[in-house]
């Protein structure tokens, strides 16, 4: 069976997990700043938080914005449900705004349409990879006096009009998970240029505690922590940091094979006029986190019916990117939301198999086998 995705680890990160082991500190500590350092070098940040995983470093961005009851925050429902559960956590609510049919990115026109007076900020989410339209959201924020938080969870090392994302906007999330383009088992990181973000994402990710464990630690003076605010332990550990420092160092590598092979796909793919592509336009830069096909009206079967061909075929695939508003703990709520392109995109597109390293043999029997069906 070819999966759909395999996170590429090798002895560099066992053994650098293993080194970190025998130094005894293994919580929130010197692996921790130094990935912190290293991501903001790569990805033109000036400040970088390390958490748990994106969700947490979600729950947290809407904490530092000041989100809470009352608020309205605006968001694509074509995305992880965590893009919108962390809305919840603050106490606020999600509003669900339409995709582009090109991207799956949220929709300018129509999430300025959704804005009100108790809308506090937009979540922008980039796609699989694909940047979305940042200099549109801008403007929306420049105009309303909006917040603009980037969920990036799937966008690392990808670029926006020649910048990495993570150096656009004031607060920018990160997830490390296996599906994603590198790994820390799991894992998060908040990027930001404001110091102030910055610093109370530290405080607030460590419990509210004034004084963090590796200070007190390294302290020839006796010192007391005091807990300042109503925290969490969201932490990431120097084991997860000293694997993701040796992703750090292979993520242009990875990024390089993977759109060799989603070039292959779409070189291979173009030619199956049912199939709808991924599209990157110019200034766009995608790490093509995941591969997803549009499958047309005017294909002989349907999209779960092509999934389990697939499958029968020793291929594994995933369905389109989910629509928040329709899943059980949301779809009471939002009953009467009808969002047509996105929840058309989801019914309709599927995901085929991408990650580094992909035997070729394996990549050309997924192409042979997609002609077979569709041709």
């Amino acid at each position: 069976m070819i999966p759909i995705a395999k996170p590429y680890l090798t002895t560099d990160e066992a053994q650098s997990a293993y080194d970190t082991i025998l130094t005894g500190w293994v919580t929130q500590g010197p692996r921790v700043e130094e990935f912190e350092k290293r991501f903001c070098e790569y990805t033109g940040a000036k400040y970088a938080a390390a958490v748990s995983n994106c969700t947490t470093a979600l729950h947290l961005a809407m904490i530092v914005s000041g989100i809470g009851e009352g608020d309205e925050v605006i968001t694509p429902s074509m995305s992880y449900v965590a893009s919108a559960n962390c809305i919840r956590y603050a106490g606020a609510t999600p509003v669900f705004g339409e995709v582009d049919r090109d991207t799956y990115n949220l929709n300018a026109d129509h999430a300025e349409s959704l804005i009100t007076d108790k809308t506090k900020a937009i979540i922008l989410v980039h796609q699989l990879g694909m940047p979305a339209d940042i200099d549109a959201f801008r403007k929306l924020s420049d105009k309303y006096n909006i917040k603009i938080i980037e969920d990036a969870a799937c966008a690392i090392g990808s670029s926006y009009k020649g910048k990495k994302i993570g150096s656009h906007s004031g607060i920018v999330c990160f997830s490390f998970h296996p599906r994603k383009v590198i790994t820390t088992g799991e894992g998060g990181m908040i990027a930001t240029d404001d110091e102030s973000i910055y610093n109370k994402v530290k405080l607030l990710r460590q419990h509210g505690m004034s004084v963090n464990d590796r200070t007190r630690h390294e302290s020839g003076k006796l010192i007391f922590e005091d807990h300042i605010v109503l925290g969490y332990n969201y932490r990431m550990t120097d084991i997860q940091a000293s694997i993701g420092l040796r992703q750090l160092e292979k993520l242009d590598h990875i990024i390089e094979e993977r759109r060799k092979i989603a070039l292959k796909y779409i070189e291979e793919l173009s030619s199956i006029e049912c199939l709808v592509l991924p599209i990157e336009k110019e200034g766009y830069f995608s790490n093509y986190q995941s591969f997803s096909i549009y499958l047309k009206d005017s294909a002989p079967l349907s999209r779960n019916e092509l999934m389990q061909k697939l499958l029968d075929a020793g291929i594994s695939s995933r369905r389109g990117v989910l629509t928040a508003h329709r899943e059980t703990s949301y779809r009471d709520e939002y009953k009467n939301l009808r969002l047509p392109v996105s929840e058309d995109a989801c019914d309709r597109s599927f995901m085929i198999p991408l990650y580094v390293p992909m035997d070729s043999k394996d990549i050309d029997h997924i192409i042979l086998t997609l002609k077979h069906i569709l041709k």
